[in-house]
């Protein structure tokens, strides 16, 4: 007989081969959002307990493993027990713990005791050693973390297989978000919260609790690192990142000089930075030139801490090298503030004393329910001594009611019936052991009754007076200031105002800048825009600014906030026109959804500055409003956005200007007729007066835009202008 050839996979599946058209918008939002929406929820963003999924779950595993009080055990064992709640992966799992450990030095309060080698968070090169070799238990400070943990203060939830429950959240007992750092990359945004002093964090905490108008700043000084370091203090700062939750700091290296040898001994870093990334740049600057007062520079790091040895050449002022340094390597670096935290499962940018409100806000529910927990088991107490009192009036009754029952199961209904108790009572009395009937026993378990009442009423009052939750509160808070708190790392330099910012060594040569509608800009040599072709540019993009200059020039850009970023010609690199250029918003730090309007130049901001807005206002601001003695890459409040930017110009002396309309009327005026105003958020003055309509275009006025231009010319202002039509250049705000 032959056989049949046995048919494929497929002749048994309805459908297969067959090609469905299917959007792509559609598979992204089927696919890709659960998985965005995962990596921020689940992964990447901590919550206001202050922990990432994945550092809660590998310190719960190690407090249910009793390494709060026992002695350390190999990693290994603790990465293989963390696996019942993290499936991520061994490796994953340790270089969590790595991170958390003592010995790395990355927290300012570490939560894991290690003991064998955890690498280093200021080296790139020194690798940590496998988890068979190195022992941990927890830090003492992580008992205030999981003390209340048992009271049912938090939510517990299945793991990912339901074998077994997790914690939500940690019921900490201080403000844990704020005291260590934490970065996180999630899909479309992220996360990088530095850590404060404990002592700070939780005085601050106390002061807002007391007067929630405190003054954060005035308790909660500056971020503080486990690395040391000073931070150039900078208040303005300080105070934007407390109340945004964005902003950056500088922070530079600490460093001695030792004389006898000629070298310089840096032992504190930025966190942001590494030996190796520091030493690769001085290297560097050495061999183009740059740096030639540097003999050797070697690492010398060892047993007693970090330390990058630099030998100078005879004659070295040590002083002003490090100025230099300071400027061309990462021993002063900035870092960058997004206060991210998820509350409620949503991501939100917060600042400081929104932080701690949410986690009093939290911490004020741990309190609740570890009081009504509290309160239940006392509750539950006190029924079952007041069924043990009935007893208590004929003890007899009870031997001899249980003696001549007899079925066992029938004891607990005749006690019941016998007492006028209910089966809890009755079940309680039935399992006390013989030798405890007698009066004696019965009589100090009744004392209890009334020691129970005060505190079950105690309790209750607690449960509704926020004042008293309040004052448990401070009292922790003061209980772990006594215990945990220690003297700042990192501290302060007041940089004196000649000093803020030493001149850098720019080289200066002719240049041609570029600045499109997308916020793409390029920096061209005259002899290759010559050499070049045509620009590159994105699709229905085009070039807005188109500028001879020279290297050195000041750059501002104005975005759709309100805000100016300022920057360099010589921070960006010499390019082509067959290239499309730097993104700005990128390369700046814009916040989220910010975008540009306008490019202005400048080399010593003698220029004046002409802001038209689509009520028909004018504001004329001196450009030296923006001159900064400090390299502030941000000013806020930098004009007026109550009404939309029309155009933004750079004026010498001045000049006629040529307003437009969308009532299709026309007006020349001289900027001579405004004053100018050195408040650079100024609301203007009201030059074309507007009736159901708004100011559409604004140039400087060039002989034979309009015919008879005499008419439209205004020596008074407002003023209406007149219906003369004239064609408008293209607009930069269009």
């Amino acid at each position: 007989m032959k056989k049949q050839k046995p048919k494929s996979p497929a002749a048994y599946i309805e459908g297969a081969g067959i090609i469905v058209e299917k959007p792509v918008t559609d598979t992204i939002e089927e696919n890709y959002m659960p998985y965005a929406m995962s990596v921020i929820i689940s992964r990447a963003l901590p919550e206001i307990d202050g922990f990432k999924p994945s550092h809660r779950k590998l310190l719960y595993t190690m407090y249910k493993m009793g390494l709060l009080t026992g002695s350390r055990t190999k990693s290994a064992n603790i990465v293989g027990q963390t696996m019942r709640l993290n499936p991520h992966g061994d490796l994953a799992i340790y270089e969590t713990m790595v991170r958390l450990a003592r010995a790395n030095e990355a927290l300012l309060h570490p939560y894991v005791d290690s003991k064998g080698n955890f690498g280093k968070a200021y080296s790139r090169d020194m690798a940590y050693a496998a988890s068979r070799y190195t022992e941990a238990k927890l830090e003492p400070l992580c008992k205030e973390l999981f003390d209340e943990i048992d009271r049912d203060t938090v939510d517990f939830i299945p793991n990912y297989d339901n074998s077994t429950t997790e914690p939500s959240l940690l019921p900490v007992k201080y403000p844990s978000v704020l005291v260590n750092s934490n970065i996180g990359i999630a899909v479309s945004m992220a996360s990088n919260i530095c850590s404060f002093n404990l002592a700070e964090v939780c005085e601050t905490a106390i002061s807002l609790l007391k007067d929630p108008a405190h003054d954060i700043i005035s308790t909660l000084k500056a971020p503080d690192f486990s690395g040391g370091g000073y931070i150039i203090y900078d208040e303005n700062e300080l105070r934007e990142i407390y109340e945004n939750g964005r902003g950056s700091f500088k922070v530079r290296a600490k460093y001695n000089f030792d004389n006898a040898n000629n070298v310089i001994e840096v032992t504190e870093i930025p966190p942001t930075t590494t030996v190796e990334a520091i030493i690769d740049k001085i290297v560097e600057h050495v061999k183009t030139g740059k740096i030639k007062e540097i003999a050797d520079v070697r690492d010398e790091t060892d047993l007693s801490g970090l330390k990058i040895a630099i030998d100078l050449k005879r004659g070295t002022d040590h002083d002003a090298l490090m100025k230099k340094l300071f400027r061309l390597t990462p021993l002063r670096d900035t870092f960058s503030c997004n206060f991210n935290v998820l509350v409620a499962g949503t991501p939100q940018v917060l600042g400081v004393g929104e932080i701690l409100r949410e986690w009093t806000a939290f911490r004020t529910e741990c309190v609740k329910r570890r009081v009504y927990f509290e309160l239940n088991k006392k509750k539950e107490r006190l029924h079952l001594l007041r069924g043990l009192q009935k007893i208590l009036l004929d003890i007899d009754k009870a031997i001899k009611l249980i003696r001549e029952t007899r079925e066992e199961t029938e004891v607990v209904p005749n006690l019941m019936i016998g007492f006028g108790i209910d089966e809890l009572q009755a079940e309680y009395v039935a399992e006390i052991k013989l030798r405890h009937i007698n009066r004696e026993y019965i009589l100090k378990r009744t004392e209890e009754i009334e020691n129970l009442e005060k505190d079950i009423a105690d309790l209750q009052d607690i449960l509704n007076s926020k004042s008293r939750i309040k004052t448990i509160i401070i009292s922790e808070l003061k209980e772990i200031i006594k215990k945990y708190g220690q003297e700042r790392k990192t501290l302060f330099v007041f940089p004196a105002p000649e000093e803020a910012e030493e001149t850098e060594d720019v080289p200066d040569y002719p240049v041609n800048i570029f600045f499109t509608k997308e916020g793409y800009f390029k920096k061209i040599t005259p002899l290759s825009l010559r050499m070049g072709g045509d620009h590159k540019l994105k699709e229905q993009d085009f070039i807005t600014l188109q500028e001879e200059s020279v290297n050195r020039a000041e750059l501002l850009f104005f975005t759709d906030k309100g805000q100016v970023y300022k920057s360099r010609a010589s921070d960006f690199e010499d390019t082509k026109a067959s290239v499309m250029g730097e993104f700005i918003p990128s390369k700046l730090d814009f916040e989220d959804g910010e975008k540009p309007l306008s490019l202005l130049t400048t080399l010593d901001y003698s220029e004046t500055l002409i802001l038209f807005f689509e009520n028909g206002k004018c504001a004329k601001v001196p450009l030296s409003s923006f001159e900064t003695k400090t390299k502030r890459k941000k000013l806020q409040n930098s004009f007026n956005i109550t009404s939309p930017l029309v155009g933004i110009f750079k004026i010498l002396n001045d000049c006629d200007f040529i307003l437009g309309s969308s009532a299709g009327k026309t007006l020349i005026f001289n900027t001579a007729l405004i004053l100018p105003k050195a408040a650079r958020d100024t609301q203007g003055v009201q030059v074309m007066r507007l009736t159901k309509a708004y100011l559409k275009s604004a140039e400087i006025y060039v002989d034979g835009m309009v015919k008879k231009p005499d008419e439209l010319v205004t020596k008074t202002i407002p003023n209406a202008g007149k219906a003369v039509k004239y064609e408008a250049r293209q607009m930069i705000l269009d």
